[in-house]
């Protein structure tokens, strides 16, 4: 499974009067096409008023969204859920607002909160830049996860990457002081791309020696596990906002 950012939906329509009038420079997201399953569609509507929140041009009070105040991480694509909710499940003192486009990801991560008895995660389905812009403050965040980013493995897409300087601007000045960045990736190529992008950026320091090692908290996914047993290498990387 490739997950963050694999949308295959487009995005819920923003209500007319929270527009936001502005060109779109840096986006999360590439459309694909997909199917809900019936499972899915039963979770979005069954558990969608608890746990998806809409987009709004306006910032987010968090203690509110969630019932409580804690630490709150961002998780930018989700794929179809099961890390995230397997990390919010180990990391039940954490609120995890968790933006996705594609929908049939979106009923699927509903429907494992409502199995799983999962309450500390909310759902974004929109670009996570717009709602980092509109939604979220600066410093506002305690860290950020971006698992499996799409590669675009052909040097005429790499400019389509995630990853880019300008995006990682945007994170850290969302990131507190002493807050996180934490990325992984399955492509070696991309790997090096993320610690060359991360490194220049003067308000991360890197909490490793080049790539950091597997954190306890991120699971390994089905799509990860396959790629070990083939001998594909997979690669975190670690970053502290200063």
């Amino acid at each position: 499974m490739r997950s963050p950012f694999h949308p295959m939906n487009t995005p819920a329509p923003t209500p007319a009067n929270d527009a936001v009038p502005h060109p779109r420079a840096i986006k999360s997201y590439v459309l694909r096409a997909g199917r809900m399953g019936p499972g899915q569609l039963r979770a979005i509507e069954r558990h969608g008023p608890q746990f998806v929140l809409p987009y709004r041009s306006q910032r987010l009070d968090a203690a509110a969204a969630f019932g409580r105040a804690a630490p709150l991480i961002l998780e930018i694509g989700f794929g179809m859920g099961d890390a995230t909710a397997q990390i919010a499940l180990a990391r039940p003192q954490d609120n995890f607002l968790c933006c996705e486009v594609h929908q049939p990801g979106v009923g699927a991560l509903l429907k494992r909160c409502g199995e799983q008895g999962i309450t500390n995660i909310r759902i974004v389905q929109h670009d996570a830049v717009e709602v980092m812009d509109h939604m979220l403050g600066p410093s506002s965040l305690d860290g950020v996860h971006i698992f499996f980013p799409d590669p675009w493995h052909k040097a005429r897409h790499h400019k389509r990457r995630l990853i880019q300087g300008p995006f990682v601007q945007r994170l850290a000045e969302h990131i507190k002081p002493g807050g996180y960045l934490h990325l992984a990736t399955d492509w070696e190529p991309y790997a090096q791309q993320m610690l060359e992008v991360l490194s220049a950026q003067p308000m991360l320091r890197n909490t490793s020696d080049g790539f950091a090692p597997k954190p306890d908290y991120r699971p390994l996914t089905k799509f990860e596990n396959r790629g070990l047993k083939l001998g594909h290498g997979v690669w975190d990387l670690v970053f502290v906002r200063t």
